[in-house]
Parts: structure tokens; C-alpha cells; sequence
């Protein structure tokens, strides 16, 4: 889920960027400090907006810098437990597949891609389903939804759980399969005639 927030935070400027106009500047620097942090209650911080109120700087003993409380509007990415996305098929391992929704990549593992028995082809790669039409590959559009968060302060140890095994999720066209094999179901099912049932005939005393 994407959101804007607005954060107070205390930015260092050094002797280098002091004089002309601190705004700028104090956005350069933020910029450069906070976009593609990683924050665990924030989320991943996409872009510093802007700043609305700077405070006037202080400077600290033995710092040559001047430390400016500022309140700055930040674009952050933060995937939420049970929130459904788009997203498209990135990496495919025997174990799963890699969904990159947004900024982040989320696992989809082999047991929660689709409800059928599936077959992994390393060389394509892709995953197909053993008594659908249904398949999976590279660069597919899915459907899917976040089942475990875990932030752990950077992208590379932060993990995304995802399953496409819901109703109406997983790849776009797996909807059409869906329906065609519903449809073939019930044509087979009405085609088969109920066997017929015998009549019990009952004798009846003619009185003389």
C-alpha cells in the first residue's frame, strides 16, 4: 500500500552547503539521506516530496554543521497482511516464484501458486498444472495477496509471503480456464441419464 506521511525529522547540513537557499539544499540532503530507507513502521521510502516548515538551525559544540528541524512529506510503500495486488512474475524457482509488486518482490512457494498438482520445467521456466490448462510464467500479470509481512530494515532481508490459491486470484487468463472446466463439468453431468425407476404394480382383488 502506498502512502504519504508526514514525518518530523532534524536534518544536518554541513559548512560546505551553508548560505543561498537552505531550502533546496535541506531537500537535496534529505533526499539523498532518507529515499530507499527501509524503515520497519514506515515502510520503504519512495521519494521526500517536499518540506513544509523548516525550524531555525541550531548548532551543536564542536559540529561545525547546523541541524534544522524540519517537517518533511514522504512517499512510502508498505505492504499490508491480507491487501491483494498486481503484480508481474520476476524470478521462478523450483520452490515458487517471485512476484515484484511495487518497489518489492514477494514469494509465491510451489504449494500456494494454484489449487492442482503442479509440474516445474527449469528450462522454460515455468509451472503448469497437471489436470488444468492453467500455466505460469515469466513476466505473467497475476493476482495475488500478502499473507506474512517480515521487514527486517533492508530489502535484501526482508521477506513478502503471497498465495494465488483463493478464488479469484493468480494469472488473468486462469479465470477463463476456470469457467470453460466449471462449463465442461456440468455438460458432462446433465448429458448422463438417471437410471429409470420400476414402477411397483400392485395386484388388486377383483370381488366376485
Amino acid at each position: 500500500m502506498y502512502s504519504v506521511y508526514d514525518v518530523k525529522e532534524t536534518i544536518r547540513v554541513p559548512p560546505s552547503e551553508l548560505g543561498g537557499s537552505m531550502k533546496k539544499k535541506i531537500i537535496r540532503i534529505a533526499r539523498e539521506e532518507y529515499e530507499g530507507i527501509l524503515d520497519e513502521d514506515l515502510g520503504l521510502v519512495l521519494s521526500i516530496i517536499e518540506i513544509d516548515h523548516i525550524e531555525d538551525g541550531k548548532v551543536v559544540p564542536g559540529d561545525g554543521s547546523v541541524y534544522y528541524p524540519a517537517d518533511i512529506k514522504m512517499l512510502v510503500y508498505k505492504p499490508r497482511v491480507h491487501e491483494v495486488v498486481n503484480g508481474m512474475v520476476s524470478q521462478i524457482a523450483e520452490f515458487g516464484c517471485f512476484v515484484r509488486i511495487g518497489p518489492m518482490d514477494g514469494l509465491v512457494h510451489v504449494s500456494q501458486i494454484m489449487d492442482d498438482y503442479i509440474n516445474y520445467n527449469p528450462k522454460i521456466p515455468d509451472f503448469s498444472g497437471k489436470e488444468t490448462a492453467k500455466k505460469l510464467g515469466m513476466n505473467d500479470e497475476v493476482l495475488s495477496r500478502i499473507v506474512s509481512v517480515s521487514l527486517k530494515g533492508s530489502l535484501t532481508n526482508s521477506k513478502i509471503g503471497l498465495t494465488m490459491r483463493q478464488i479469484g486470484l493468480g494469472k488473468t487468463d486462469w479465470k477463463k480456464i476456470e469457467e470453460k472446466e466449471k462449463a465442461k463439468k456440468n455438460t458432462v453431468k446433465n448429458t448422463v441419464k438417471k437410471p429409470e425407476q420400476k414402477k411397483e404394480v400392485k395386484e388388486k382383488k377383483v370381488k366376485k
